[in-house]
């Protein structure tokens, strides 16, 4: 299963007895999945299986499905309510008989409710029912097209991603490499700090002087912090080769590789492995920005 982006554009269109039907699709990011709906009057039916419709396609992103449903030939005419429409009018003739009022217009007659049925009031329940298979046949067909769409955007950030995981384990092998590493050079930064110590005169204790430097380089050690870099990107090549849904769980680890960059940084005692900690948590910051895009 490969990845999908939040991100994309479907669109399906079909003919069904004279009816055109339009479905289109925006999905955008989101924390969960929350599906927007625009349904044209008289289809207010199809609202809870066009949702359910959404929910088993995706997971998570925000989903506006639009549909537009036009009408041709002979099933576009109006149904009018002729008797309706007689009561009406005579109305309309005492009250400017005995009131003085306005006399009515035929098109303010016609716009009153009643008069004119939509066709979708003279359909019969199989004709009805007929319709309402079409228009969820041709949701499905822009639900797989908007898919297609977010694929093929998850592979192009899982690529990305791959970039970014392969350039946080060049920095960090260039950490572990660096030669203010080698115990040679922190014993040597050691000595020579200790030196200016004893020079200055005032009065230390050697053993335990030596006792503290040791426990200060101990403490500037980053073999822990390398270690779980190096575990954080097999974690990460492991969930992208894995696929499907896995944008909460990158979001998690893009965490973690931020927490161990700033604890390299603070525990850093040489400019190189500072710099390289600093351009670090820049690559860090990239991976977590495209990976809010992953469902």
């Amino acid at each position: 299963m490969g990845l999908q982006s939040m991100t994309g554009f479907g669109r399906a269109v079909a003919d069904n007895a004279g009816a055109a039907i339009v479905w289109e699709l925006k999905s955008v990011n989101g924390k969960g999945l929350e599906a927007r709906l625009r349904l044209p009057p008289g289809c207010e039916r199809l609202e809870q299986p066009v949702r359910q419709a959404i929910q088993k396609r995706f997971s998570r992103g925000n989903v506006q499905a639009s549909l537009t449903l036009t009408r041709t030939g002979a099933q576009a005419q109006p149904v009018v309510n002729d008797e309706f429409l007689r009561d009406l009018a005579g109305l309309a003739r005492r009250l400017e008989e005995q009131f003085g009022v306005a006399p009515a217009t035929a098109d303010g007659l016609l716009a009153l409710r009643g008069v004119l049925d939509a066709p979708e009031a003279a359909e019969s329940e199989e004709a009805r029912a007929e319709l309402d298979a079409a228009i969820l046949a041709t949701l499905d067909a822009a639900l797989a097209s908007l898919e297609t769409a977010r694929r093929d955007e998850g592979a192009a950030l899982g690529e990305l991603l791959l970039g970014h995981l392969g350039a946080i384990q060049s920095l960090t092998e260039r950490a572990e490499a660096d030669p203010s590493r080698e115990p040679t050079a922190i014993r040597a930064r050691l000595a020579e700090q200790v030196k200016a110590l004893l020079e200055t005169g005032a009065p230390l204790d050697e053993a335990r002087l030596h006792m503290e430097a040791a426990f200060l380089a101990t403490k500037a050690d980053i073999r822990e912090e390398i270690d779980r870099l190096k575990t954080h990107v097999a974690s990460g090549r492991a969930l992208i080769a894995q696929g499907g849904p896995i944008g909460r769980k990158l979001d998690f680890l893009s965490q973690e590789f931020n927490r161990e960059s700033n604890t390299l940084c603070s525990k850093s005692n040489a400019a190189a492995v500072t710099a390289i900690g600093l351009e670090l948590k820049s690559v860090v910051d990239q991976f977590r920005e495209q990976v809010q895009n992953l469902e």
